[in-house]
């Protein structure tokens, strides 16, 4: 099975969802390792869904790291809906 190539929107939505969750990270002091542990993740598949490498987590992993962090899924899908990007000229 081919996988679709993802829309420059959805390769942004992916990079803002790493940038809420790695922020949400860093304020609560927690470490990469002990958050992905809790979420029953790898360290490096939490790099990857961070840094916006892994761009469209499963709905499961993104509710653990929700949870682990105390985060809404109200608002992360709130704040990660889909924004129209401008292409370069």
């Amino acid at each position: 099975m081919v996988r679709t190539p993802l829309t420059p929107e959805e390769r942004e939505r992916g990079e803002r969802l790493g940038r809420l969750l790695r922020e949400a990270r860093a304020s609560t002091g927690r470490s990469m390792l002990d958050v992905a542990t809790c979420s029953g993740l790898s360290a490096e598949t939490l790099r990857k869904i961070e840094t916006g490498r892994a761009p469209t987590p499963a709905f499961f992993t993104v509710a653990a790291l929700a949870a682990t962090l105390g985060l809404s899924l109200d608002d992360l899908l709130q704040r990660c809906a889909l924004l129209p990007v401008e292409e370069a000229a």
